[in-house]
Order: structure tokens, then sequence, then C-alpha cells
């Protein structure tokens, strides 16, 4: 139990924005969800405009359509068909460089405050703790 008490406080921590190193994470992790959305938005739109008169596509509304750009923004993967259209592929490839490179940005975030909290506990002791 204590390591998940732990895990809470720090994430309470991060919510609250208790020191620096906990805000800039909130911080990072808020801006790369709001550019995520709108870039999800726009990118379900683009789909819908290039696929949706393409023959045999899975695309027929803005519904399926965002649905598509979600799933590929969250899994690099999707249940319906590739992209039939040439716009529609380069698309989708530039969604997928998008969805490894948030990954990798949070990676480098969540390391980046990892490395700073032991620097704070090592240099405020149990103050920086709790």
């Amino acid at each position: 139990m204590g390591v998940f008490a732990a895990a809470v406080r720090e994430i309470a921590a991060v919510a609250r924005a208790k020191t620096e190193t906990h805000r800039h994470l909130r911080e990072r992790i808020v801006a790369i969800a709001l550019v995520s959305i709108v870039v999800d938005l726009v990118c379900g739109v683009l789909v819908f405009l290039f696929e949706r008169h393409a023959p045999g596509t899975d695309v027929k509304g803005i519904g399926t359509a965002l649905f598509f750009s979600s799933t590929q923004l969250l899994t690099v993967s999707s249940s319906m068909t590739n992209p039939l259209t040439t716009a529609g592929r380069i698309l989708d490839v530039a969604m997928e460089a998008y969805a490894i490179t948030v990954v990798a940005s949070l990676a480098g975030s969540f390391g980046a405050f990892f490395h700073h909290r032991s620097m704070e506990r090592k240099t405020h002791g149990a103050d920086a703790r709790h």
C-alpha cells in the first residue's frame, strides 16, 4: 500500500503543481493533450474530405473520419481499411509520426520529472517527499 499511496500523492502533487517540477510536468501534459485534441479534430476533418468519395472507403461520415483519426493517433492502427487516396495516405503517415513523437515526448517529460524529483529529494530531504 505504501508504493500505491506514494504514487497517488505524486499524482495529486502534479495536479496541484505542488513544486516547480510538478508544475512543469502538468504544463507539458496539458499542452500535449490540448495540441493532440486539435490535431485529432483537424485530421478527422481532413480524412473526411480526402476519403469520403474514394471507391470502397469506410469513411462515410465525419464520425467515421474522427474515429479513424483518433485510433491512428492513439494506437497507430485502426480496424478500418487503410486510406485509399494519396492525400489520405500522406496524412496517415503524418498522424503516425505525430503519435510516435508524442509518446517519445511524454516519455522524456516523465524521465525529466523523475530526475528532477530525485534531485529535489536529495536537496530538500523529507520536505520534498510530502
